[in-house]
C-alpha cells in the first residue's frame, strides 16, 4: 500500500510517499516535496490547492493519506491556515482514504515498531521527517 504523509507548516503541505509491500518499505521517487497555497487564501485558492494535492496522488497512485493532526491549543498550536489546509485535504474525492494522526499516536506507534533505517539514511530532505515518519506510522495504524 502507497501512503502520502503529510505535515502541515504554515501555508504547505509538506508530503512524503512510503510504499510498503510484503513486509519491504520503499520510498518511491517524487518530484513534489511540498504543496503550498497561495497567499490569497480564497475558496479559488483552497480549491486550486485541493486540485494539485489530488493530482499528485493520482500520479503516485497513492491509495491512503495521512495527516499529522494539528494542536488546537498551547504553545504549538496550529494558525488557521493549516487548519483550512487539514480541511481541504479531509475534503479530497472518496477515492482516497484520508487519516488524522496525533504526535502521541505517532511516537506510540514508532515506540512498538522502530525504523528499520535512520532518517539521514533515506535521501530525504530534513524538512520532510515528520511527513516520513507520519507515512511510516500510517503503515501500523491499523
Amino acid at each position: 500500500m502507497r501512503i502520502c504523509g503529510i505535515e502541515l507548516t504554515g501555508n504547505d503541505a509538506v508530503v512524503c510517499l512510503l510504499d510498503k509491500d510484503d513486509g519491504l518499505f520503499n520510498l518511491p521517487d517524487s518530484r513534489t516535496r511540498k504543496l503550498t497555497l497561495k497567499k490569497g487564501h480564497t475558496r479559488e485558492d483552497l480549491l486550486a490547492f485541493q486540485k494539485e494535492l489530488v493530482q499528485f496522488l493520482g500520479d503516485y497512485k497513492v491509495q491512503r493519506v495521512v495527516i499529522k493532526e494539528r494542536l488546537q491549543k498551547g504553545k504549538f498550536a496550529g494558525g488557521a491556515i493549516s487548519f483550512k489546509l487539514e480541511a481541504t485535504i479531509q475534503l479530497i474525492p472518496a477515492d482516497y482514504e484520508v487519516e488524522l494522526l496525533s504526535a502521541t499516536q505517532i511516537k506510540s506507534i514508532l515506540a512498538a515498531n522502530p525504523l528499520p533505517v535512520h532518517f539521514a539514511d533515506t535521501g530525504l530532505k530534513q524538512f520532510q521527517e515528520a511527513a516520513f515518519l507520519t507515512a511510516y506510522a500510517g503503515h501500523f495504524k491499523d
